[in-house]
C-alpha cells in the first residue's frame, strides 16, 4: 500500500506539518463527523510510508515538531458543549512508541496552538478552564510558555490543569484550511514522477 493510500485510510486530512530535516510529516485526519481524532506520522521522500497511527481522545488542534529532539507536540481540545474546555498536550516520540499526556487530569485544558520557541520553551494558547459566567472564554486564550531543560525526559501528567494561566488575551480560534493539509500531504507522500 502506498503512503497516499495509507493516508486515505486514516480519514480526511485537516491539519498537517512537515519536518523537512528529519523527512517526517504529521497529519491530523478527521472522521465523517469532522473530528480529527486520528494522527498519522509519516516518513516522506522516495520511500514514503506510515510510521505510526495514533488515536487521540480529543480533536487535534495543533502540531509542532521539536527543533532538535525527536518529539512532536500535539495539542488536543474542544468545548464539551456545556461548561468545560477539555483537552490535552501530548508529547509523541518520533522514533519509538512513546506518548505522554502532560496535563495532570484526564479533562485537561483545550490546547488551541502550540509552538516551540527553542529547545526548552513551548508556547501554547490555552482556552480558559470553563465558560462559567464568562462569554469571552470562547474568543480569548491564556498565553502559556512551558520551560523544561529536557523535554525528552519530562514526566507525563505533571502539569496541573489550572496552573498554566498566563496572560489572557483576545484570541479568535484559528480556522485550519483542510485543502492546505491535503496539498502538503499529497506533495510529500505522492510526489510526481520525473522522467529522465
Amino acid at each position: 500500500m502506498t503512503a497516499i493510500h495509507e493516508l486515505a485510510a486514516l480519514g480526511e486530512p485537516v491539519l498537517a506539518v512537515a519536518d523537512p530535516a528529519r523527512r517526517l510529516l504529521a497529519v491530523a485526519c478527521a472522521d465523517k463527523y469532522g473530528k480529527a481524532l486520528t494522527l498519522g506520522l509519516f516518513e516522506t521522500g522516495e520511500r514514503a510510508r506510515l510510521l505510526r497511527r495514533i488515536k487521540c481522545e480529543h480533536h487535534v488542534s495543533a502540531l509542532a515538531f521539536h527543533p532538535s529532539s525527536p518529539l512532536l507536540a500535539v495539542g488536543l481540545g474542544e468545548y464539551d458543549g456545556g461548561y468545560f474546555f477539555v483537552g490535552q498536550l501530548l508529547l509523541v516520540g518520533l522514533f519509538n512508541n512513546t506518548r505522554r499526556s502532560m496535563f495532570a487530569h484526564s479533562w485537561g485544558r483545550q490546547v488551541i496552538t502550540a509552538e516551540w520557541l527553542d529547545d526548552t520553551r513551548l508556547r501554547m494558547h490555552l482556552a480558559p478552564h470553563d465558560d462559567d459566567n464568562d462569554d469571552a472564554a470562547h474568543h480569548e486564550a491564556h498565553v502559556v510558555v512551558l520551560d523544561r531543560p529536557d523535554w525528552t525526559s519530562a514526566l507525563g501528567r505533571t502539569i496541573p490543569d489550572k496552573h498554566p494561566q498566563g496572560p489572557r488575551i483576545p484570541f479568535p480560534r484559528p480556522v485550519h484550511d483542510p485543502s492546505d493539509a491535503r496539498q502538503l500531504a499529497t506533495r510529500l507522500l505522492d510526489p510526481p514522477v520525473h522522467n529522465r
